[in-house]
C-alpha cells in the first residue's frame, strides 16, 4: 500500500483490466463493421452453421437462435448451437464468421479434441475456486494465518488454468471456422478476410480475459506474501 493505494491493482490489474475494456469493445466494433460485408451468395450465419456441421456427418446437432447480441455458444449438453439474433439469420461476413466458429466448437466437442474435454472437466472445481478464493486470501490475511491465503491463491489459479486452457480451444474453433469457410467456397477473397478479421477480434477478449486473470492471481499471491512477513 503507498498512501492508503494498492500498487499491486494499479500496476497489475488495472492494465489488465483497461486492455479487456478495449478487447470488448474491439471485437463490438469489428462486428458491427464486417456486418456491412453482405454475403454476396445470401449466405446466413445458420447456413454457415449448417453447412459445417453436415459436412462433418453432424447431423443430429442443433441450431437454435438466442436472444442477445453476440450471445452466440456451443452447448454440448444439448448438443446445439445457439446462435444470437445479430448472427443466426444475418446474411453478413460477420455473422457467417461467428457461426462457423460456433460449429467449430461443436466439431471439436464431437472429434474429442483434447484442450476442450479438459475445459469441461475442471469448469466445476473451477466455479467453486473461483468462488472462494478471495474470501479466503481475506481470511488468511485478516487472521494472520498465510497458509488460508496461500490456499486462495491457490484456488483461484484454478480459474487462471481454465482462462490458459480457452485459448487454444477458442483459437483452434476459430481455425476450423476458416478452414471450412475457404474449402466450401461459398465466400470470396474479401468475404474470408472480413470473417477473419471478427474471429481474430473475438480471440483477443480471451487473451485478455487471461491477462486478468493472471494479474489477479499475481496481486493474490502478493498480497499473502506481504502478511506472510508480517508474522
Amino acid at each position: 500500500m503507498f498512501y492508503g493505494i494498492d500498487v499491486t491493482y494499479l500496476v497489475l490489474v488495472l492494465p489488465a483490466v483497461i486492455f479487456a475494456f478495449w478487447a470488448q469493445m474491439n471485437v463490438q466494433g469489428t462486428f458491427k463493421k464486417y456486418a456491412k460485408v453482405a454475403s454476396k451468395r445470401g449466405m446466413s450465419g445458420f447456413d454457415a452453421a449448417r453447412q459445417i456441421l453436415d459436412a462433418n456427418g453432424l447431423h443430429h446437432v442443433r441450431i437454435a437462435q438466442v436472444k442477445g447480441d453476440l450471445t452466440d455458444h456451443f452447448n454440448p449438453k444439448d448438443n446445439t448451437v445457439y446462435l444470437s439474433d445479430t448472427v443466426h439469420s444475418q446474411r453478413n461476413a460477420a455473422a457467417i464468421g461467428v457461426a462457423a466458429h460456433e460449429a467449430g466448437h461443436a466439431v471439436q466437442y464431437a472429434v474429442g479434441y483434447s484442450p476442450m474435454k479438459l475445459r469441461s472437466a475442471i469448469i466445476p472445481i473451477t466455479n467453486i475456486g473461483s468462488n472462494l478464493a478471495v474470501p479466503l486470501v481475506l481470511l488468511g490475511i485478516l487472521l494472520s494465518y498465510p497458509t488460508l491465503a496461500y490456499v486462495g491463491v491457490i484456488a483461484f489459479g484454478l480459474s487462471t488454468v481454465f482462462q490458459l486452457v480457452t485459448l487454444p480451444v477458442e483459437f483452434n474453433a476459430s481455425s476450423r471456422a476458416m478452414t471450412a469457410l475457404t474449402s466450401s467456397g461459398q465466400l470470396d477473397k474479401d468475404e474470408l478476410k472480413s470473417a477473419r478479421k471478427v474471429l481474430t477480434a473475438a480471440a483477443l477478449t480471451y487473451v485478455a480475459a487471461l491477462a486478468v486473470s493472471l494479474a489477479n492471481l499475481i496481486r493474490l499471491f502478493l498480497l499473502a506474501k506481504r502478511s506472510d512477513r508480517r508474522r
